[in-house]
């Protein structure tokens, strides 16, 4: 089971810390990963990051945002720095095995002034 917190409202240029909590441990997971949707528009990757930490960034976020893990706390982290209107969405982290096929139920994040 996953659990995603530390969405909320955020002026434009503002930065928001997302966590992905797992009820048991993440280091087995050959991936873990964030999406997002935003209202009406399909769900769209943000960030991996691989079972040995290296991460990969769409380019809508490369510079800006930031994917890490703790393997030890159980968790994966999205900070997020330079947020636009445009990041507007429900955030959601996945992990898996062969694929990822494990989904927390997501936190919304809604950057406007």
């Amino acid at each position: 089971q996953l659990v995603e917190s530390g969405g909320g409202l955020v002026q434009p240029g503002g930065s928001l810390n997302l966590s992905c909590a797992a009820s048991g441990s993440i280091s087995g997971f050959n991936a873990m990963a964030w999406y997002r949707q935003a209202p009406g528009k399909e769900r769209k990757l943000v960030a991996t990051i691989s079972r040995l930490g290296a991460p990969y960034y769409t380019n809508s976020v490369n510079n800006r945002f930031t994917i890490s893990k703790d393997n030890d706390k159980n968790t994966m982290y999205l900070q997020m720095n330079n947020l636009a209107p445009d990041d507007t969405a429900m955030y959601y982290c996945a992990a898996g095995y062969q694929r990822l096929d494990i989904w927390g139920q997501g936190t919304r994040v809604t950057v406007s002034s």
